[in-house]
């Protein structure tokens, strides 16, 4: 499997998070990916999803799904 290029990626946290390093942070501007990594170790790896992937669990987990 080939990894995707982050290195453009520009990672944020949600500003609710009280500025912590037990978060996850989002990488929302890379063309059709969603990359997702933990806070407390920002050079380790990162999940990746589709816009269609990240869309659904946003939408299972407002719905109560998730």
């Amino acid at each position: 499997m080939i990894s995707p290029d982050l290195s453009g990626a520009e990672f944020r946290k949600s500003s609710l998070s009280g500025g912590g390093n037990n978060c996850v942070e989002v990488a929302a501007n890379l063309p059709g990916l969603i990359a997702v990594r933990d806070s407390k170790n920002p050079s380790g790896p990162a999940l990746t999803f589709s816009l269609t992937a990240w869309n659904n669990f946003l939408t299972g987990i407002r719905s109560g799904e998730i």
